[in-house]
């Protein structure tokens, strides 16, 4: 199609070039213009009517019988009166002409169940079709094309659009946004219009023409949003010089920007446009796809409630994909915003951690943080580094409650006035579940390219490019996160999204085995349940037990790592990460001693220390089970023995590398404690 406009459009070019250079008298030479200019309205007719894919289309009006009763009819013939008498026509046309856009109005109105009112742009939308001189089926095909596929839903006030316009403001032009914030200022004020008519309610017939004929060429619906931007950041001067006057003077001023256009400046305006849309993220359209196209398709309840966004969201996908593939174009520096601990349990490879908590908890050192980030970013940059880009990317955990500090740093760099400014859509847990969807179809398995875990405390510009403390041991322990991942996420469990080791239940059923030094199996211990065995994890409520719970010690003592290792009656050191009912995972250690097992869960902020998560007794240990496709995770129940039979007290889970050799040794400590209670 784009060739068959070109081609139209530089024999129309080269006709009337030929008629400017024939020389001949005035009289010749305006004749032959006026012969260029309807040969032009025929032509844009064919082209628009290719362009919205309605040539050779029936007569959409001929099931009508052409009516006009609606209740607002008079305000409907009105409007129409109005218009045509905008356009200055002889009177001969203009009866015609008003029956045709009154009609034309009416029949949609009738056939979408639409309320015609005032503040709707549906004449301003028909003028320069009206300019075209077509046939009145094809004035009404044209119509219904152009708001079916380019005028958006809910082009109302405070309507879904709008809200969008307004994020895209933001991220691109902060200052502007903040400004017109402050003054209460919001788009569908001043440019509801704008969006209802493809601007034809305030430019020029010649302009508005030319703006379609580059408009309709594009086909895409999502650049108004752009030419809309564009119109503003033109203005932006002299929208911030208006500090003084009253807001409504600013929303008149605003809402008559687009009037200040010439068909000269079309070009300039498109290219403008381009540009800022190859500087915004691709979300932006893809999350709203909805917004066009028949209105018989709802918006979904789940999509993003624009008005409540602090700045624009971005998909994990194009956040991924955007630094591996584009050179130009959106890159993002992703800042990672969830607590250290976190952080250090599992983040993306390329992220840069900015601890949130810090904002309210220490000020000084998070304005260093933040200083530190920016730096980075820079250096990054000039760096080439896969983990660069100038649009900052924030990522939380997806967990309302715990983003909060999040959402308050988000606020400090728009108070900042910085542009580029994204967040990521469902946060970290989005992140794991699309990784785990494309491990799972085989579209990418090197699945650690993309998730690393680290111990211990972090500097956070290491984590630039990529470059992490874990040393090459860690590689099993990191694969071994990525594999709870997996199944975490591809669980049946109705809590999946909140609770990711919801894996724990188990169809498969128990094998109970009563362990001992002479491993007498399935004979119960003196005469009652067993007090301890092993075997594959059964279903239970896992809200039975608070996993966190400790059973001798409920204060927190911080401890030396390497000198509770080196104690004497430490038998045992296993490192392991413990993981929580959540899915939260924190770099720990166990330690076996004769009676006791103690988790050791390291301090991201204090290298080499920890506390005492945990003391158990290994003579409550009741019950070690795992699962057979994970056998890394493993689950320790501690609890008690009576007549009633055993009564859980605690829930312990952990994923330990070697998990085999691990449990084997507390196993046989646990059976000489118990070989030594037996015989006492």
């Amino acid at each position: 199609m784009a060739d068959t406009v070109e081609e139209a459009q530089g024999s129309w070019d080269q006709d009337l070039a030929e008629a400017l250079d024939s020389g001949g008298s005035d009289s010749e030479m305006e004749r032959g213009i006026v012969q260029l200019q309807e040969h032009s309205v025929e032509h844009r007719a064919k082209m628009w009517k290719i362009a919205l894919n309605v040539s050779g289309k029936g007569d959409s009006l001929s099931p009508w019988d052409g009516v006009l009763d609606l209740p607002e009819q008079t305000l409907i013939h009105n409007r129409s009166q109005q218009l045509i008498d905008q356009l200055g026509v002889s009177e001969e046309e203009r009866g015609e002409m008003v029956s045709d856009v009154e009609s034309v109005i009416t029949f949609y109105c009738k056939s979408r169940n639409i309320t015609f009112t005032p503040e709707l742009s549906l004449p301003h939308l028909l003028k320069p079709l009206l300019g075209l001189k077509l046939p009145r089926s094809d004035l009404y095909n044209c119509f219904y094309a152009i708001m079916n596929k380019y005028i958006p839903r809910e082009c109302v006030p405070k309507g879904r659009p709008f809200h969008l316009y307004r994020l895209l403001l933001q991220y691109h032009e902060p200052e502007l946004c903040s400004f017109l914030d402050t003054k209460k200022i919001t788009p569908d004020s001043y440019a509801i219009n704008w969006l209802g008519s493809l601007f034809s309610s305030h430019c020029r017939p010649e302009v508005t023409q030319a703006l379609w004929d580059s408009y309709l060429q594009q086909a895409d619906p999502f650049l108004i949003f752009f030419l809309m931007l564009i119109i503003l950041v033109n203005a932006k001067e002299t929208i911030l010089a208006e500090e003084a006057d009253s807001k409504e003077d600013i929303i008149k001023m605003l809402e008559m920007s687009p009037s200040l256009l010439e068909a000269e400046d079309i070009e300039d305006l498109f290219s403008l446009a381009q540009h800022y849309q190859s500087k915004t993220p691709l979300s932006l359209r893809k999350m709203n796809q909805n917004l066009f196209g028949s209105s018989l398709v709802a918006l979904k309840e789940e999509d993003t409630d624009l008005s409540q966004a602090l700045c624009l969201p971005v998909s994990v996908p194009e956040i991924l994909q955007a630094n591996q593939l584009q050179q130009d174009g959106v890159r993002f520096f992703v800042v990672d915003c969830r607590p250290a601990e976190q952080y250090n349990a599992g983040h993306l490879s390329t992220a840069f951690h900015l601890d949130s908590d810090l904002m309210l908890q220490n000020p000084s050192e998070f304005a260093l943080s933040v200083k530190s980030l920016l730096e980075a970013q820079k250096q990054s940059l000039e760096s080439g580094s896969i983990a660069s880009g100038e649009h900052l990317c924030f990522m939380g955990s997806g967990r309302e409650e715990e983003d909060m500090y999040m959402n308050m740093v988000l606020a400090h760099f728009l108070q900042k006035n910085k542009e580029y400014v994204s967040i990521a859509k469902g946060g970290f847990m989005a992140l794991q579940k699309h990784l785990v969807d494309m491990n799972v179809e085989g579209l990418d398995s090197s699945y650690m390219n993309w998730i690393v875990s680290t111990s211990g405390s972090h500097s956070s510009l290491s984590s630039v490019d990529g470059e992490f403390l874990s040393s090459p041991g860690d590689s099993k322990g990191v694969k071994s996160l990525v594999n709870k991942m997996t199944f975490a996420l591809k669980s049946k469990s109705v809590n999946v999204k909140e609770k990711m080791i919801s894996f724990i239940e188990n169809t498969s059923a128990p094998v109970d085995r009563h362990v001992s030094s002479s491993d007498r199996v399935g004979k119960p211990y003196r005469g009652v349940k067993p007090v301890f065995s092993i075997g594959d994890e059964e279903e239970y409520d896992t809200d039975e037990i608070d996993s966190s719970s400790m059973s001798d010690d409920d204060r927190k003592e911080i401890v030396n790592i390497q000198t509770w290792i080196n104690k004497p009656d430490v038998k045992h050191h296993i490192p392991c990460n413990e993981v929580k009912e959540t899915g939260h995972m924190f770099p720990s250690h166990l330690l076996i001693t004769a009676t006791h097992m103690y988790c050791l869960r390291e301090i991201a902020s204090r290298k080499g220390f920890a506390y005492i998560q945990s003391r158990q007794a290994l003579s409550s240990v009741v019950k070690i089970t795992s699962k057979k496709k994970h056998p890394e995770l493993i689950t320790f129940k501690f609890g008690t023995n009576n007549s009633a039979g055993v009564e859980i007290s605690a829930v312990e889970r952990y994923l330990i590398p070697n998990a085999g050799d691990a449990t084997k040794v507390i196993k046989q400590q646990i059976m000489k404690v118990l070989d030594a209670l037996e015989s006492s």
